[in-house]
């Protein structure tokens, strides 16, 4: 923990799991008995990916991409870089992707935007665990989500501060 950050709690450990639950159960029914591919957007959705994967009752596959566009500032630079996006043929597939959160839309668009065009798949659906109020950069909008949260900086629960505080079982806020 960086000393001179102070973080405010927002979400408890049992509300994100609460919310959790809530979204598996109207998944489970979307996808009832039709395998779904999980692509989980590291490194911030990592938990939330694994948390959601182990209440779905469908069959799953998990793949992971590795994308950023903060580097080590506070604000979405804007531009999405892909680290690593290598996938197999997803082509008359079930694709959810799994993101911590949806902010500037930056990175919600590249991947809308990557997988329609790459791939002619049977559904997809963008899932975040927080959907950020705020004026979006681009457009760009989760299917699903747990939580609307306010324009805070949030870390924990997979997301970071210069790498800081993904481990945390909870979700706050460091004021800017």
């Amino acid at each position: 923990m960086v000393k001179e950050d102070k973080i405010k709690p927002l979400l408890t450990e049992e509300e994100i799991q609460d919310g959790i639950q809530k979204l598996a159960d109207e998944l489970n029914k979307r996808y009832e008995n039709k395998e779904v591919y999980l692509i989980c957007v590291l490194k911030g959705s990592v938990m939330f990916m694994v948390d959601l994967a182990k209440r779905l009752t469908m069959p799953v596959k998990m793949e992971f991409v590795k994308l950023s566009s903060y580097g080590s500032g506070t604000t979405s630079s804007g531009k999405v870089v892909a680290v690593d996006i290598t996938l197999p043929d997803l082509s008359g597939k079930n694709v959810l992707v799994i993101e911590d959160i949806v902010d500037s839309g930056h990175t919600a668009r590249f991947m809308i935007d990557y997988l329609n065009n790459r791939f002619k798949l049977n559904d997809f659906k963008f899932c975040a665990l927080l959907n950020k109020k705020v004026k979006r950069a681009v457009e760009a909008e989760a299917d699903y989500y747990c939580f609307e949260v306010d324009n805070k900086f949030l870390v924990g629960y997979g997301l970071d501060k210069d790498g800081c505080y993904r481990n945390l079982p909870y979700i706050g806020y460091i004021e800017v």
